[in-house]
Formats: structure tokens, C-alpha cells, sequence
């Protein structure tokens, strides 16, 4: 499978938009977690997300939106369980 130009884009917009919210969500301040952690932690997130939402067949019919609602709250709340495997991770430390 070969991504396009466009399909690369919306990655990066829903990836920044899920981790600036995840980021938001975790810190309480607006920047979140900064700029570029914001938009690396959405595009772990949307990994994740997708994946989870994917094998248990979540909100199946959103799939026909270019950027679905479904894409975003799979992308923040994948993001979500990625912070908090990490933050789980620190605290052992």
C-alpha cells in the first residue's frame, strides 16, 4: 500500500489534532505537551487507536470521511494509552 501526498497531510492534521487533545487532557495546559511531542504523540496514538478500534470493529460506518470522527477519537484516546504506558513506565523508575 503506498500512501499519497494527501493521505500523508491528513495523518499529520488528525495525528497533531489527537495529540494536541491528548496533550491537553494530560497537563491541563492548552499547549499540551509542546508542538512536535503533540504531533508525534497523535501519530502513536492513531497507530494504536486505529488498531484497537480496527479489531473490535468500532463506529464502522465513519470510514467514509476523509478525516472521520472516528479517526480522531481513535487516534486521541490510542494516544491516551500511550501516555499512560509511559507514564506507568516512569513511575517504576
Amino acid at each position: 500500500m503506498t500512501a499519497t501526498i494527501v493521505q500523508i497531510i491528513v495523518w499529520l492534521i488528525v495525528g497533531a489534532l489527537a495529540g494536541s487533545l491528548a496533550g491537553f487532557a494530560i497537563t491541563g495546559k492548552l499547549s499540551g505537551l509542546g508542538r512536535w511531542m503533540n504531533l508525534g504523540l497523535g501519530l502513536v496514538g492513531a497507530l494504536i487507536g486505529g488498531a484497537v478500534f480496527r479489531f473490535f470493529n468500532i463506529w464502522p460506518g465513519l470510514d467514509s470521511v476523509s478525516i472521520s470522527l472516528r479517526d480522531i477519537v481513535a487516534a486521541f484516546l490510542g494516544a491516551l494509552v500511550f501516555l499512560i504506558i509511559l507514564r506507568l513506565i516512569q513511575a517504576r523508575r
